[in-house]
């Protein structure tokens, strides 16, 4: 039997957790949401993102992993569990003045304009639970289709990459 070398067995051990993580609490989807306005130089509490070009404001986010089936906009069993605390974060009362983008993400096995019109229809799909089953308000909710032109882990074509099909939700303020 052959011994892993010290960096490889650092580097194994270091990815598990990411493969393994749990889901946000709905305290932790609130803290993330919420736009801090102890931060310098905030515009409603939202702090400009100096690493953008001109000093672009980057807004409050968090990415929920949600499970589809393959080419499919239908939420499984699993896609409910996963948006069940980003529901009751959406419709606490510290997050129930703002409005919200639900952005659909997904990976790069077919086209572009495959992905595009697919993560629309997951949006979508995401925003009806949310207002079905949450009684988030509609109107604070903007469902868009990214499609892979913003992947969470970097691919070539075709990678069937799970952290890629995901939901991000953005804060737009009130």
């Amino acid at each position: 039997m052959r011994i892993l070398p010290p960096l490889l067995l650092a580097l194994c051990l270091s990815a598990a957790p990411a493969l393994a993580q749990s889901p946000l609490s709905v305290d932790q989807i609130i803290s993330r949401l919420k736009p801090n306005g102890a931060l310098g130089g905030t515009t409603r509490g939202i702090a400009p993102d100096h690493s953008k070009p001109n000093g672009a404001v980057q807004a409050p986010s968090v990415d929920i992993v949600v499970q589809f089936a393959s080419n499919s906009a239908d939420l499984s069993p699993q896609a409910r569990t996963a948006l069940a605390n980003l529901g009751s974060a959406l419709s606490s009362p510290a997050l129930a003045g703002d409005r919200f983008r639900i952005e659909g993400h997904t990976d790069t096995v077919g086209t572009q304009a495959f992905n595009e019109a697919l993560s629309t229809r997951r949006a979508e799909a995401v925003v009806a639970f949310l207002v079905d089953t949450y009684h988030v308000a509609r109107d604070r909710l903007m469902p868009v289709g990214l499609g892979f032109s913003q992947p969470a882990v970097p691919t070539g074509p075709g990678v069937d990459e799970p952290r890629n099909r995901r939901v991000r939700v953005v804060n737009l303020g009130h």
